[in-house]
């Protein structure tokens, strides 16, 4: 029996942002349960018990701790299986600086970056109209949040400090779908910041999960004109 479930959906970047986590730890001991988001599953009767809000990611484990939304999950995990991802709880200096990081990531990148990937991405698949003005908007504040963090990438390797964190992995699955729908240009046009995604998407497990759910669906991760 494995040790936990995961409820997610295939080309959710909420689910990648788990299953990164998952990688960069060498955890194989789970299952993956794959939702069909277009048919409503998630929002079913049996995956309301799971998450009130009908939305994935959802893990269960065997001794049935329930827990949704994907970045107290991948925290929970990196503390569960030790994967070297977060500061010791001792160093308060590195948990502050974490939490800031974390915090930024939250309010500053995943807001217009999801906005895009929704329009973007999302709408085309199940044939919705673009609201192009709210792309505009949207790179306008993502521009301002890649402005910043360029300046900190000057000053340190990594989103939290001089380390790969956990708050690294939040952006990795947000990030490449802008390059999917050929926003790439906001990373790559930034020089400390186009590195810092280089180091990212080249670390072993990482670069092998990326590599295989490509060949799985290329037609996802290919760059849209």
């Amino acid at each position: 029996m494995p040790a936990f479930t995961l409820y997610g959906a295939r080309g959710s970047s909420n689910t990648d942002r788990v299953r990164l986590t998952l990688a960069e730890g060498g955890i194989k001991d789970y299952e993956v349960v794959f939702l069909n988001l277009q048919n409503g599953e998630q929002r079913s009767e049996e995956h309301i018990k799971r998450n009130p809000w009908g939305k994935i990611p959802v893990l269960v484990t065997s001794g049935n701790l329930t827990l949704y939304e994907s970045r107290p999950i991948s925290k929970y995990l990196a503390k569960k299986y030790a994967i070297p991802l977060l500061p010791a709880d001792t160093d308060l200096e590195a948990v502050a600086l974490f939490d800031q990081a974390q915090s930024i990531e939250t309010l500053y990148f995943a807001e217009p970056a999801g906005k895009i990937s929704f329009e973007k991405f999302l709408k085309p698949i199940l044939g919705l109209p673009v609201n192009e003005a709210a792309v505009t908007e949207a790179m306008r504040s993502l521009e301002t949040f890649c402005d910043v963090t360029e300046r900190h990438l000057n000053q340190h390797s990594y989103m939290a400090g001089d380390e790969f964190s956990l708050v690294d992995i939040y952006y990795i699955p947000l990030v490449q779908r802008l390059f999917v729908c050929g926003y790439g240009e906001v990373i790559t046009g930034r020089k400390a910041l186009g590195a810092w995604w280089e180091r990212c998407i080249n670390r072993p497990a990482i670069k092998e999960m990326l590599a295989a759910d490509k060949a799985a669906a290329p037609a996802a991760f290919s760059k849209k004109s």
